[in-house]
């Protein structure tokens, strides 16, 4: 018996899609086993390892799927249930998770994140998180660095594109766009400092990094005029139903 490695995929590069990358990907969900709240959900969600933890995620896979990066994927957990909680009482997790939800199906249909026409409102309706499975949006994609300098960085989703940015008509119309880094690369200052000579002589304190968030948001381009209201289609969401 042989085999004919001639038809296989060859090898990906390990290396990472560059920081600040806007690109077109698909998510896939990965069944983790457990149950969620949908009938459409039975087995979809994964249990948090952490012992005694309540949290349940969605697992995803990210694939690029055009241009220079194109079937280079990345992964991503989205928290659905459990962990912290807000004064409400609901889980703060959840939170963030959905409105990462609401921005893919709005980058994804082309919507404008104000249109809450009834038709609008109706394409952000699921039967379940289980919808999501294959929805394909514009992203930014970022290079996390990992905590521990033992183990390698890697992409994730830094947020998704909506059809009020400039980059998603770029991105939608097949133009290149230049990588907009999220993330410093780990800074040096994570190396040991050596020890101030024994005269006392003081070496300056390395500057903070500031976090992501602090950095002030761009401001959003014109809004495109909304699309006609569609019904949305029977069976499944809009995305599958074009």
């Amino acid at each position: 018996m042989t085999f004919d490695m001639n038809d296989v995929a060859p090898q990906q590069s390990g290396d990472l899609i560059p920081d600040g990358t806007f690109a077109k990907v698909m998510m896939s969900i990965r069944k983790g086993g457990t149950d969620g709240a949908s009938e459409v959900d039975r087995g979809l969600l994964k249990p948090s390892n952490q012992p005694g933890s309540d949290v349940r995620m969605v697992d995803a896979e990210f694939t690029v799927a055009e241009g220079p990066f194109a079937r280079r994927k990345f992964w991503q957990n989205f928290t659905v249930q459990g962990g912290k909680l807000d004064e409400q009482g609901q889980s703060i997790g959840w939170k963030i998770s959905r409105s990462q939800f609401r921005a893919m199906i709005d980058s994804a249909l082309g919507l404008n994140p104000e249109d809450m026409s009834e038709g609008a409102k109706a394409k952000r309706v699921l039967r379940g998180l289980a919808d999501l499975d294959g929805i394909t949006f514009v992203a930014k994609i970022q290079v996390e660095p990992n905590r521990n300098p033992a183990y390698k960085d890697a992409n994730k989703l830094d947020h998704v594109v909506l059809p009020t940015a400039p980059e998603w008509q770029k991105v939608m119309a097949g133009e290149s766009v230049p990588a907009q880094p999220s993330q410093r690369q780990r800074s040096a200052a994570v190396a040991p400092v050596p020890a101030a000579p024994a005269w006392g002589q003081s070496q300056p304190a390395a500057a903070a990094t500031a976090p992501a968030w602090s950095a002030p948001a761009a401001q959003p381009a014109a809004q495109p005029a909304a699309e006609p209201a569609a019904p949305k289609p029977a069976g499944g969401p809009a995305w599958l139903n074009p």
